[in-house]
C-alpha cells in the first residue's frame, strides 16, 4: 500500500514520538508476516463451525503494514437481520468474522443466517467468515457469556490463525468508520497495543459484584434462566488485583493466546474465580492484563466505542437516536452502542459515514465496480490489499494520537 506522505501520522508529534519510537513501527511494519487463511480439510467437517467456502487466496503480501482485524459478532434470538446488518458494515475480506447466534435463537434462524454466508458470491470467494453452527448457552451477567467468548476466540485460533486484533460487537452495536479507514489507522499501530478501558477503582462493584457468589445454571443446564446468588460472601482476592471496565474490547492476538492456552496459570486461575463473578466479561481481560507484567504495559484505556450512559449509575448505555449523531462522529470512535433495530440514525450513518446502500457492504479500496443505478460496488472486486481511507480517518486518528499522549497513556495503564 503507498503511504501518503502527508498524512499526520507519518511525521507525528514529538509526544507521539516519546511513546512509540519510529524505529519501533518500522521493525513491526517489516517484520510481522500477515499470511492467508488456510481452508479447513475434509475431517473438520463436524466441528461446530466452518468456513463458508472456499480459502481466502491473496497474493504474497509485500504490503505487511496493513493489519487483519478478527471480527466475532454474537446476537441472540430475533436478532439475525441485524446481525447481518452489521456484518454487510464492518466487512472487508481482509478480515475474519465469527458469527454467534446463541442457544436462544431457532435453528430457523441460524440456518437462515448460514445460508446467508454461503450464497452471497462476495463472502463465498473470499471464504473469512465462520458460523458456530453447535451454539453455546449465553446467560445474561453470567460465566457462560466469557465461555463463549472464550470459546469464540480459539475457534479463530484454530482456523484463521494470522490476524493482529480481535474487536467483539453484538448486533446491537454499529461501525461509524469504514474498514479501510480503520485498517488505515491501525496500520500504523504497534501490534501489542490492547484496547481495554479498565479500573482498580471497582467502588460500588466490591459490594454488588466482588463480593457477592452467583451461580450461573447455564453451565450445567440446557435451558436459559437468570443467575442466581449463594447466602454467604466472599472476601476480595489478596494474590491478585481485581480490574474491572467495559466488557466491549479491541484486545491483540498474542495477549487471547495467552488467555486460551495460559502457559501461565493466572488466566485459569481467574477464569475459575471469575464463574461465580456477575458480569464476568467486565473484568475477566481486564484483570488478566493488569495482573502479568508481560501485557500489563500494553494497555490503552480506551474501548473504541461511543457509549452513552444512564446517569447515575452507568450500569445501562442508552440507545442512541438521531440527536446523538453529531456527537458520535466527533467522537473519533470506530464503532457505536446501542442502537435499537432498523433505527433512522443507522441509516444516516450508511449514508453519510459508510457510503453503504441497503443490503450492500461497506465499499472500500477493493470495490471496483460501478455504484451507479444503485449496484453494489462490491459486487465486482479487486485487490483486498488496497485501502482507500476517507477524511473520515482522521477523526480516528485524532482520537488515537489523543490516547497515546504522554499524560494519557503510562499514567492510566492499570492504575
Amino acid at each position: 500500500m503507498k503511504r501518503n506522505h502527508n498524512f499526520p501520522f507519518h511525521h507525528r508529534p514529538r509526544k507521539w514520538a516519546m511513546v512509540i519510537p519510529t524505529v519501533t513501527i518500522c521493525f513491526l511494519l517489516l517484520f510481522l508476516p500477515l499470511l492467508p487463511l488456510t481452508k479447513p480439510s475434509s475431517s473438520s467437517s463436524s466441528s461446530s463451525a466452518t468456513w463458508s467456502s472456499s480459502s481466502l487466496n491473496l497474493t504474497e503480501e509485500l504490503e505487511v503494514g496493513v493489519p487483519r482485524l478478527a471480527y466475532m459478532l454474537t446476537a441472540t434470538k430475533g436478532e439475525g437481520a441485524q446481525l447481518k446488518r452489521v456484518l454487510q458494515a464492518v466487512y472487508h475480506p481482509r478480515n475474519y468474522y465469527l458469527l454467534h447466534l446463541d442457544l436462544e435463537a431457532s435453528d430457523a434462524e441460524r440456518l437462515e443466517l448460514a445460508k446467508y454466508v454461503k450464497s452471497e458470491t462476495v463472502l463465498a470467494a473470499f471464504g473469512n467468515v465462520l458460523v458456530v453452527g453447535k451454539p453455546d448457552l449465553v446467560t445474561y451477567k453470567g460465566p457462560t457469556m466469557i465461555a463463549s467468548t472464550l470459546h469464540g476466540i480459539a475457534l479463530l485460533l484454530k482456523r484463521a490463525p494470522h490476524w493482529d486484533w480481535l474487536i467483539n460487537l453484538s448486533a446491537s452495536d454499529y461501525p461509524l468508520l469504514s474498514q479501510d479507514d480503520i485498517l488505515h489507522i491501525f496500520s500504523f499501530l504497534p501490534r501489542d497495543l490492547n484496547f481495554i478501558e479498565h479500573t482498580s477503582n471497582i467502588g460500588w462493584k466490591e459490594h454488588q459484584r466482588a463480593r457477592p457468589i452467583i451461580i450461573d445454571p447455564g453451565l450445567y443446564h440446557s435451558k436459559k434462566s437468570g443467575v442466581y446468588w449463594a447466602k454467604e460472601k466472599r472476601s476480595v482476592p489478596s494474590s491478585f488485583k481485581l480490574f474491572t471496565g467495559s466488557a466491549w474490547v479491541v484486545l491483540t492476538k498474542s495477549f487471547l493466546e495467552f488467555c486460551v492456552w495460559g502457559w501461565d496459570n493466572l488466566p485459569r486461575t481467574l477464569l475459575m474465580y471469575y464463574t461465580n463473578f456477575l458480569s464476568s466479561p467486565e473484568g475477566y481481560f481486564h484483570t488478566v492484563i493488569c495482573n502479568h507484567k508481560d501485557y500489563q504495559n500494553t494497555t490503552i484505556n480506551h474501548d473504541l466505542r461511543y457509549i452513552r450512559w444512564d446517569n447515575p449509575p452507568k450500569q445501562h448505555p442508552v440507545f442512541l437516536k438521531l440527536e446523538h449523531f453529531d456527537d458520535m462522529v466527533h467522537s473519533g470512535a470506530p464503532f457505536a452502542r446501542k442502537f435499537t433495530k432498523d433505527d433512522p440514525v443507522l441509516n444516516k450513518i450508511d449514508k453519510e459515514l459508510l457510503r453503504r446502500s441497503d443490503g450492500h457492504f461497506t465499499p472500500g479500496g477493493w470495490c471496483i465496480g460501478n455504484p451507479l443505478l444503485g449496484k453494489d460496488p462490491c459486487a465486482v472486486y479487486g485487490n483486498p490489499i488496497v485501502v482507500k481511507p476517507t477524511l473520515q480517518s482522521k477523526k480516528l486518528e485524532k482520537l488515537i494520537v489523543k490516547l497515546l499522549d504522554s499524560e494519557n497513556f503510562r499514567p492510566k495503564q492499570c492504575k
